[in-house]
């Protein structure tokens, strides 16, 4: 036998050997936490050697046989650690989900997301010791006080702008698999029914894990408080804000009903008299008499109601959102109705949020503002109040009696716990990533980006 021939049959040896090592830990992570049944036998196994240990896309592991046979020689735990890291990834859509980002910040803020959630587990066949490093980083994290997904870490990241040297080192301790399969930005579409496959699976394993003992899920506490926040239902504040919108006329060319073949055939037989002109009015969805309430109590960041704003004001300003003549109070309420400010057209909103500054720093109660309203309403102060809006952390007391306009109470994402509104109130629970009007970039500065 040649050397040539015992080579390829070495070759064939390790990938045999590399398939029996991921099935093995597949089983033994499926005996451990049975809850991921459906998520560790989504992913077929391929043989490639053009990666660092393993990759994945969502529909395949591929594995590097000789560098997985020399981890597997280090023990089986760091097999089965690094098989379910890949796992988190496609779990919490780390693959298809890089957007505009720094792609190296972004590649490692998935990484130590996952190593969180792993890392808090209390199964002894992914247990790993942790290094200096990593306990002063998740200390780190752990002052924040959120879960910790992603998109946090990688703002953290941002923020910190860390020296290539300690950047190198975060790389060296957290970085366990290849991310090279994952959807670039211009091939996001691709990936979408491979997302929707893995939101599905998530769901899935969210129910499984609440129909658990208490003690097994006080064992994968990181990973359920993951998973939860993960399949909480997503809004489109855009979209959200349409819901208080009327159909008006206003005066404007409403170009969708001019017809330019009568237009032309007029001008052609008659000289200069077309036969059809545009209507000088259009029926448009816009927002006109509507009540937007700051909580202004101590558990309020005064920079976080000034982004809410902001936000809010950015979706409003749009052509299609604002009338020329609008009704707009802004009140600040912590336990009593600090101030109201009435707006009624852009360049008082522009005065508005360019000095606000919150008041109050009290208590949190919701009924002082529901009574001024009321107050409003019997002095005729809107023709016809479409809605408000309530931004407040949650804890407050809520009025009893459902008003005679929507109310839609927006919570500030801060940990992955909702908090119970009345029946007959919207509830919209938005991450404090949302309601940035900038998106941090890798040099630690703030640049402005509206949101489309």
């Amino acid at each position: 036998m040649n050397a040539l021939q015992k080579q390829y049959e070495r070759e064939l040896a390790l990938q045999d050997i590399g398939m029996d090592i991921l099935k093995n830990a597949r089983n033994e992570l499926y005996m451990n936490m049975r809850f991921l049944d459906v998520a560790l036998s989504s992913l077929r196994f391929e043989v490639s050697g053009g990666i660092h240990l393993i990759a994945t896309d969502g529909r395949v592991l591929q594995f590097h046989p000789e560098m997985l046979a020399s981890l597997f020689r280090k023990g089986r735990e760091r097999v089965n650690h690094t098989y379910l890291h890949s796992i988190v990834h496609c779990l919490f859509g780390h693959v298809w989900n890089r957007k505009k980002r720094d792609e190296e910040y972004w590649n490692l803020a998935c990484d130590i997301a996952a190593e969180y959630v792993i890392d808090g587990l209390m199964v002894r066949a992914v247990y790993l010791p942790k290094s200096a490093l990593r306990r002063e980083f998740y200390h780190r994290l752990k002052e924040e006080g959120h879960v910790v997904t992603a998109e946090r870490v990688y703002r953290m990241l941002c923020l910190m702008h860390p020296t290539q040297v300690y950047l190198d080192g975060l790389k060296r301790e957290f970085t366990v698999d290849d991310h090279c399969l994952w959807e670039p930005e211009d091939a996001r579409k691709n990936g979408m029914p491979q997302r929707q496959r893995w939101d599905d699976i998530r769901e899935r394993m969210q129910t499984e894990m609440e129909a658990f003992s208490k003690e097994a899920s006080d064992d994968v506490k990181s990973l359920t408080e993951q998973v939860q926040m993960e399949n909480r239902e997503r809004y489109d504040y855009k979209e959200f804000l349409r819901k208080f919108s009327v159909l008006k006329e206003e005066m404007t060319v409403d170009m969708d009903s001019f017809d330019y073949i009568f237009y032309n055939y007029g001008m052609n037989l008659y000289g200069n008299m077309p036969l059809i002109e545009p209507l000088e009015t259009k029926e448009m969805q816009k927002v006109e008499d509507f009540v937007i309430v700051i909580d202004t109590s101590m558990s309020c960041r005064g920079d976080l109601v000034k982004s809410f704003l902001e936000q809010t004001y950015a979706v409003l300003s749009e052509s299609e959102s604002f009338f020329r003549k609008i009704n707009l109070h802004i009140l600040q309420c912590d336990d009593r109705v600090q101030e109201d400010v009435k707006i009624t057209n852009r360049r008082e909103m522009e005065q508005y949020l360019s000095h606000f500054t919150a008041k109050g720093l009290g208590g949190t109660d919701f009924r002082p503002a529901f009574a001024y309203v009321e107050q409003l309403l019997r002095q005729q102060s809107f023709q016809k109040l479409r809605g408000m809006i309530y931004f407040t952390d949650g804890y407050g007391i809520f009025p009893v009696k459902k008003p005679t306009y929507e109310t839609a109470f927006v919570f500030l994402e801060r940990d992955y716990r909702d908090v119970d509104v009345p029946p007959w109130a919207i509830k919209l629970i938005l991450e404090e990533e949302e309601m940035m009007p900038a998106e941090v970039s890798k040099d630690g500065n703030w640049q402005e980006r509206r949101k489309e």
